[in-house]
């Protein structure tokens, strides 16, 4: 029997599996037992109802798609008065992703979410959709700080900070993510991308840049876990093109405890519990009593005697 649970900061998930925001919905109950995910995690939420941004919104590209919602909600009220309620149904801990476009709102907005049903807040500085020519908290190591600074001082909540893979240098955002007070980072947001429809020389997403995720990115995502796994000592979820448990695994060598999926689920909803499934059965495979013992197990010179399973190969 492997012990699949994992800690991020104070808190203890079941698994290391949990939805990437906006990747998720309650109505996934149809078709998978949600109550065996690690954590959910809500969609963003801002105070104000906000539309999205203008159709196409999505579009196929080879490795993963490319879109640009632009965080479309019914605000803050909405989710206190609806959403909260029904997430809380189900059992595990609730992660309550909150935006804003200013530090004095992010702070209200943690305060508004520091209620008795959240467990965890994620902040969401770092969604490249919002203003596709930049201007998001995470690209800035000053801004970083200031931001999750504020929410740190507004909530007794757990504080998880989503960065950004379109920063120049994530280490030092991380840095500055755990110098003002984040609990865990999330690593990370999607890559800013542009596709172009050949039948009429427009963008192919109505907002013109859209954020890129699927498989083609895990690569650069992973090794941005790895920086930033040796620049800080708080835990780290990796997220960022996880298709099948090998990736997750890789993630969590990397120096992840847990992981977030969201490409995944659009391809097939309920694939989030065959990973939770094949995880368990993998560290069975290789000996591995907890779950845990991969974050940031990867051997890069001699390999050490306590991952002498993990290398053999199966028989």
């Amino acid at each position: 029997m492997v012990d699949m649970s994992v800690r991020i900061g104070s808190v203890t998930l079941r698994n290391p599996i949990m939805p990437a925001s906006g990747a998720f919905s309650t109505e996934l109950a149809q078709v998978m037992d949600i109550n065996r995910l690690g954590a959910l995690v809500t969609k963003t939420v801002s105070r104000e109802y906000r539309i999205g941004n203008p159709p196409p919104r999505v579009a196929e590209v080879e490795g993963g798609m490319i879109n640009s919602i632009g965080l479309p909600g019914k605000g803050i009220k909405y989710f206190l008065e609806h959403q909260l309620p029904d997430y809380k149904r189900f059992t595990p801990p609730i992660v309550a992703n909150i935006t804003a476009t200013t530090a004095d709102d992010f702070e209200a907005m943690a305060r508004d979410v520091n209620v008795p049903d959240v467990d965890v807040v994620e902040m969401n500085i770092s969604c490249p959709t919002r203003d596709p020519n930049g201007g998001n908290f995470a690209l800035h190591e000053d801004h970083t700080y200031e931001v999750v600074n504020r929410v740190r001082r507004a909530t007794d909540k757990p504080v998880w900070a989503k960065l950004s893979p379109n920063a120049g240098e994530i280490e030092m955002i991380a840095r500055a993510a755990e110098k003002a007070g984040a609990d865990a980072l999330t690593i990370s947001n999607t890559l800013l991308g542009l596709k172009i429809d050949l039948n009429t020389f427009r963008p192919a997403i109505g907002n013109g840049y859209g954020g890129l995720s699927g498989p083609g990115i895990k690569p650069i995502i992973l090794r941005m876990v790895h920086q930033c796994s040796k620049a800080v000592k708080i835990p780290i979820i990796g997220c960022g093109g996880i298709v099948k448990v090998e990736d997750v695994v890789e993630y969590m060598l990397a120096g992840a405890s847990a992981v977030m999926i969201g490409y995944l689920t659009f391809r097939n909803p309920s694939g989030m519990i065959a990973i939770i499934d094949g995880l368990e059965q993998w560290c069975a495979k290789r000996g591995f009593a907890r779950v845990a013992d991969l974050t940031g197990a990867m051997v890069k010179d001699k390999p050490a005697d306590t991952l002498t399973a993990a290398a053999a190969p199966i028989g």
